[in-house]
């Protein structure tokens, strides 16, 4: 473990506020951002371009993979460095189980491989093409990718990694997969649509209307927050009826999104703003914006308590 990873820590390990781990692709570095007030608490160096991030704020880890390398950092929530493993250069999409369990795609071998908390491969199966989110069920029992150059989302047993259903999305090039009442909803980049899929019935069941090239989406307050990376904005729907409510205008093109950890709202990593958005559900208000190093992407579920 490279020394240069603890460079750049801003404060006090103590972090009394809820936190988003937030990975600035061209600024090769990850931030821990204090939810309550905005500030900057700590940063670390990451080589490589990080993108994607799961944080299991249970364990109080930090998963983290550099796009250009494929390699895998873990960190505690002080970003003190635990671990390092190379998966290859197409590892993307990541997740966290409830068992601690870590789920990832490789874009280029289309598999998805689970890890223990170890980081040990417990199995690896074939997805369609370009798989790039991941998202788990509430349970645990049930992961899905969104392959985005099949137009499919991909159900496996999170168990043993048998594929359940694969499953046509309703718009072209699934991105961003998230797990929600009992649901898999996909951000179709280039369909400007979201689709609505029930794992049990292995079907698509719904498709909700969004702004130009949607990345990845987030639930708040019985709403779905869908980024739309081409119009700088975030698409609000009712999780329920589906039905669009509005349109939040954000930071230049908007790609991670996640939940806050007390359920009041979202927040949407700007990567061209450099900065981090945050979003009130009620009222539908940008509330706060952070300013963070370049090229912020937070691929994944980023925020979580301390």
């Amino acid at each position: 473990m490279k020394p240069a990873l603890l460079l750049a820590l801003l404060a006090s390990p103590v972090m009394a506020g809820d936190l988003a781990f937030v990975t600035s692709q061209n600024g090769n570095a990850l931030s821990v951002v204090d939810l309550g007030d905005g500030q900057v608490t700590a940063q670390v160096e990451i080589p490589g371009a990080p993108a994607p991030v799961a944080y299991d704020a249970e364990r109080g880890r930090v998963h983290v993979i550099a796009a250009n390398t494929g390699r895998l950092h873990v960190l505690d929530k002080t970003l003190a460095p635990l671990r390092q493993l190379d998966l290859g250069e197409g590892a993307f999409g990541i997740a966290t189980g409830p068992d601690g369990a870590l789920f990832v795609t490789d874009w280029f071998g289309a598999r998805l491989t689970r890890l223990d908390r170890d980081l040990v491969p417990v199995w690896q199966s074939a997805t369609g093409a370009a798989p790039a989110g991941v998202s788990v069920s509430a349970d645990g029992k049930l992961v899905a990718t969104a392959d985005r150059d099949a137009d499919a989302v991909s159900i496996f047993a999170a168990g043993d990694g048998s594929l359940l259903h694969q499953v046509k999305t309703a718009g072209a090039h699934s991105f961003g997969i998230t797990f929600h009442d009992g649901l898999f909803w996909t951000a179709d980049v280039m369909g400007d649509s979201v689709s609505v899929i029930d794992p049990a019935a292995g079907r698509l069941v719904g498709q909700i209307p969004t702004g130009s090239h949607p990345y990845a989406l987030a639930f708040a307050k019985g709403r779905g927050f869908v980024t739309n990376q081409y119009d700088g904005t975030v698409t609000v729907f009712d999780a329920a009826s589906h039905a669009v409510q509005g349109t939040i205008t954000v930071g230049d093109y908007p790609e991670g999104i996640s939940t806050l950890p007390d359920g009041s709202g979202v927040a949407v990593a700007n990567w061209d703003s450099d900065t981090l958005s945050i979003i009130d559900a009620t009222d539908l208000t940008v509330t706060m914006t952070v300013d963070l190093p370049s090229g912020p992407r937070a691929f994944g579920v980023f925020t979580g308590p301390p």
